[in-house]
């Protein structure tokens, strides 16, 4: 028991001397508990939209998460802007993930890429995509926008999915799961 004093003590003694370079999250909306799984915490934008926002995932089955959002520190700085998301095949079938209306439609250097305006600023964009459809088209959420191809992940076929909100890129994870941190509560 003394040790948890000790602590206790310790940590009213660093904690004034930390807060000032703590950063602060502005306060969430309640969601519904996160499902089992390993998503780190850390990967979300400052305000995310609520899994409740109805947004499905673009493969289907739900998809095995290749590689997490990592926005740059920087807007010019290299990162991972959006998600990589581990497909059966090389060939599967892309769906939209929110009603919208096709933005672009095209190459992005060398990779098919498609972009869906969801309306409210928010825009999803879909990599290495062969699409048939037109700019201009409207999507229904859960409508085919193209077909995957290969090579995008190196190794095994996969799907770039990014959000942005404006020019401001989001965690795509945000839209269809709960990433809040779980919290234990004591017994009893």
């Amino acid at each position: 028991m003394r040790i948890f004093h000790v602590i206790a003590a310790a940590a009213l003694v660093i904690t004034p001397a930390l807060a000032p370079t703590l950063p602060t999250l502005p306060a969430r909306a309640a969601a519904p508990a996160p499902a089992f799984g390993s998503i780190p915490a850390a990967n979300f934008a400052a305000d995310p939209p609520s899994a409740e926002a109805g947004w499905t995932w673009p493969l289907s089955p739900r998809p095995r998460v290749a590689r997490f959002f990592d926005p740059p520190a920087k807007p010019w700085l290299s990162g991972h802007r959006g998600v990589d998301l581990a497909a059966d095949s090389s060939n599967a079938r892309v769906l939209s993930p929110e009603a919208g209306t096709v933005s672009f439609v095209g190459m992005v250097v060398d990779r098919p890429v498609i972009t869906v305006d969801h309306g409210n600023g928010l825009r999803s964009s879909f990599e290495p995509v062969r699409s048939h459809l037109a700019l201009g088209s409207p999507v229904r959420k859960g409508e085919i926008l193209g077909l995957l191809e290969a090579g995008h992940c190196d190794t095994r076929p996969c799907l770039h999915w990014g959000v942005r909100r404006g020019e401001e890129y989001l965690n795509p994870l945000a839209f269809v799961t709960d990433l809040r941190p779980s919290i234990l509560l004591p017994l009893g």
